[in-house]
């Protein structure tokens, strides 16, 4: 594609946006140096790309690749054995970590999901776990090395430690001594990485020992004493000794990545291509755009189009044909009124689908593959060129008529303007028929009515116009196609104020065809309107024909399955009396041939009433049982909010209200320690007291209706704190967390010896409620801040 066509259709803005959801880097370079393709293979396996990572981003959320850093420098050195330094070798365990974290996000949820062009790349990632793991276990920060890296480091960083507690012995009892009176503060200090002490100068030599430094005064020497300087001497050689050994462990750590060294280069080309492809899909979800079918027939066919850099509460769509049964689109109408927007979408849409980016309409759009896209929009005079705007846009159409052939794109802006309107008209109509008749798929927009006349009269052209609204003064930004536009000049400038005989003296002035013309225009217009309007009305109509027949046939059959319902229970409750009715028939007569052949016995006949009445008071039990509660009052989504009192009604207990409904109107409602989703229809509200407390109350009593979230934080800082008093404050606060359904929060501890950091780990090891525990990323906090993730 020519740099100018990208330039006009304000290509480079599209991948300004595109390279603001890239996270990486090279993610971003990559979008940078994204260009229109006119591969046919190559475009449809890219839109598929941003197809399946936008269905991605909608199951799962956001995904971010921050830490794809360029490697590349380090893989080199690692190819001519070079040792990395800390640095990149924590850039290359971030890589991999980052790769496994991606990795699991492209795993499927469900083993039966089909699998899409995404799955193989997702596949191909080696996270190389126990490299990572032996790098971050050994290197702590850019700034410190853990002492376990090795035994040996280990050992040289205990002495280091005992020669400094000597050191700090002899020295404090130096300072607590006779020397006390010669020093000037009792204090210890560090001159050229040697423990010291402040002499005042009048006693430099009652303080034997090596002199490293004076104050800018002159008035205090820091001195070395004798008693400490081999103490001081073991040190700098077991800081030169930790060195070397840290560089053996460094070269160790190299000599472990070297072995992965095309895996390494594979998962970061990956990666960055990965993170390419998700800033198209993130892209296309924040343009709400879909996949455009592309042919190499020169169809164009979009639906409701929308130009992706206009607000999008403010652009109107426009359906856009071309290439069917016609090539040739000329397209008239007012000032301001969108023509220009129009030709600027079609050829914005086809650069960005030929680059493999959504297009910001709806789907089953289609664009053609075209190899170039020439555009020739707005004014481009030149002073220093001695070009007229008419000139400026010659010049362009003169080099798009050498280059452009049957699979190109032209698209003309104002065609013939900036010269004599009759001439004007007469070259563009030349040109557009020398276009026309090489198949060339052409648009322009232009005021000429003899263009108009053109469009009618010939095969393969058509006309379209941009609707004005002449009672208001305002453009709709409709594009209209088969419907020349009207410059609507005279009604304008009568509504603007105008004075009507001007007006009429200029109507005089224009011939009678054009006049003829323009009130056909004018009658087609109107009744283009009341076709339009007769449609819409319509088809309203048919709608609510449509939705009163399915609201009717679904009455209609829930009505029959309940008649039916009902006559089966009436037949089966029938059935059941008579049965009942029978027995107890056969057991009065029972009950009377026995009473009869003897003394009645008061006793046994009462017996056998309270009998039947324990049957009957059994049934009308059993009935009311069956009658279940129904809500006074149907309530909406709107009735309820979080912290509202509710009655359950088929588990007959109150409850408050945790969420919001949801569009099929289920929520969480928190009953004690049971938090249950139910349906809207089975809660009724209830009325609770109202408890006020003056601990809340800023004026007046405040009502205690918060939830916990409201008052819990995301974050808890242990800095400074002893392990004891970090584990009792981290108790509690996880208890609130915990309660207030957080999902995760940050522990932060600091780097300093490790010990609270360790202590921190232990604890939380113990709490059945912590799902599971990490140290924060590279660059987040790494090794001073843990993430906790609760259970659900």
């Amino acid at each position: 594609m020519n740099k100018k066509a990208l330039k006009t259709l304000e290509f480079d803005k599209i991948i300004d946006r595109l390279t603001t959801h890239a996270t990486s880097p090279l993610g971003q370079n990559r979008c940078r140096t994204l260009l229109p393709l006119d591969d046919f293979g190559t475009i449809q396996r890219m839109q598929q790309e941003t197809h399946d990572a936008l269905s991605r981003l909608f199951k799962k959320g956001n995904v971010s690749f921050g830490n794809a850093r360029d490697i590349r420098p380090s893989l080199k050195r690692l190819e001519i054995g070079s040792a990395l330094n800390i640095t990149e070798l924590l850039a290359i365990c971030n890589l991999l970590e980052n790769c496994a974290r991606i990795k699991a996000y492209g795993r499927h949820e469900n083993a039966d999901q089909a699998r899409d062009i995404l799955d193989d790349m997702f596949d191909a990632l080696e996270p190389l776990t126990p490299l990572s793991a032996r790098i971050r276990s050994c290197i702590l920060s850019e700034d410190e090395i853990a002492d376990d890296a090795s035994s040996n480091l280990k050992q040289i960083r205990r002495a280091m430690k005992n020669a400094g507690e000597k050191i700090h012995s002899q020295l404090s009892s130096l300072l607590n001594g006779s020397m006390r009176t010669y020093l000037q503060d009792a204090v210890i200090t560090m001159r050229n990485g040697r423990y010291c002490v402040p002499v005042k100068a009048e006693y430099r030599g009652q303080v034997p020992g090596m002199i490293h430094d004076q104050s800018s005064t002159g008035a205090t020497i820091f001195v070395e004493p004798m008693s400490i300087v081999k103490l001081n001497n073991d040190i700098r050689e077991l800081e030169n000794k930790e060195k070397a050994e840290i560089e053996v462990i460094l070269a160790g750590l190299s000599e472990e990545a070297a072995q992965y060294q095309e895996e390494l280069r594979y998962n970061l080309e990956n990666m960055v291509e990965l993170d390419f492809i998700f800033a198209r899909a993130a892209l296309a979800m924040e343009q709400n755009a879909n996949q455009p079918i592309f042919n190499t027939r020169g169809l164009i066919r979009i639906r409701k189009a929308r130009h992706p850099l206009i607000d999008a509460k403010k652009v109107v769509p426009i359906d856009i044909m071309l290439g069917d049964t016609f090539d040739l689109l000329i397209i008239t109408g007012p000032n301001t009124g969108g023509k220009t927007v129009s030709l600027k979408t079609v050829g914005l849409l086809t650069l960005m689908g030929q680059a493999g980016l959504h297009i910001p309409a709806l789907d089953r759009s289609e664009l053609a593959l075209f190899h170039e896209v020439y555009a020739d929009i707005g004014d481009e005079q030149s002073i220093e060129q001695s070009l007229s705007t008419f000139s400026s846009h010659m010049t362009n159409v003169v080099s798009f008529l050498e280059k452009a052939d049957p699979r190109s794109l032209v698209l003309f802006d104002e065609l013939g303007a900036g010269t004599d309107p009759t001439e004007g008209a007469a070259l563009a109509i030349a040109i557009l028929s020398h276009l026309h008749s090489q198949g060339i798929r052409t648009m322009a927009t232009t005021h000429y009515s003899e263009l108009k006349v053109f469009a009618l009269s010939t095969g393969g052209v058509e006309n379209a116009c941009c609707e004005f609204d002449v009672e208001t003064l305002r453009p709709t930004y409709r594009l209209l196609i088969g419907v020349p536009g009207k410059s609507n000049a005279f009604a304008i400038s009568g509504k603007l104020g105008l004075p009507d005989y001007i007006i009429e003296n200029a109507k005089s002035q224009i011939s009678e065809e054009d006049e003829s013309f323009e009130d056909v225009l004018t009658t087609l217009e109107e009744n283009r309107l009341t076709i339009e309007r007769e449609k819409a009305e319509i088809a309203s109509y048919r709608d609510e024909v449509e939705k009163l027949k399915s609201q009717l046939h679904a009455k209609h059959e829930k009505l029959d399955n309940r008649r039916d319902s009902i006559l089966q229970k009436a037949t089966d409750e029938a059935q059941e009396i008579l049965r009942e009715a029978k027995q107890y028939a056969d057991q009065t007569m029972r009950d009377f041939q026995k009473f009869g052949k003897n003394n009645v016995d008061v006793r046994e006949m009462e017996r056998e009433r309270q009998a039947l009445r324990e049957r009957m008071k059994k049934l009308d039990d059993k009935k009311t049982r069956d009658e279940k509660p129904k809500a006074s009052k149907l309530l909406k989504p709107e009735d309820l909010q979080p912290g509202d009192s509710v009655q359950v009604l088929s588990m007959n207990l109150k409850g408050t209200v945790s969420t919001r409904p949801d569009s099929r109107g289920f929520l969480f409602v928190q009953m004690g320690i049971m938090r249950s989703k139910v349906h809207i229809s089975d809660l009724e509200l209830i009325d609770e007291p109202v408890i006020t407390t003056p601990v809340m109350q800023k004026t007046g009593a405040g009502k205690i209706k918060m939830s916990k979230s409201a008052s819990v934080s995301m974050e808890i800082k242990l800095l400074g704190k002893t392990v004891d008093e970090a584990i009792a404050e981290l108790d509690k606060y996880l208890d609130d967390a915990y309660i207030a359904h957080l999902p995760s929060v940050r522990v932060v501890h600091g780097k300093g010896t490790g010990a609270l950091r360790k202590g921190v780990h232990n604890y939380l090891r113990r709490l059945k409620y912590v799902e599971e525990f990490h140290l924060a990323e590279f660059g987040e906090g790494d090794a001073g801040v843990t993430i906790v993730t609760f259970k659900k």
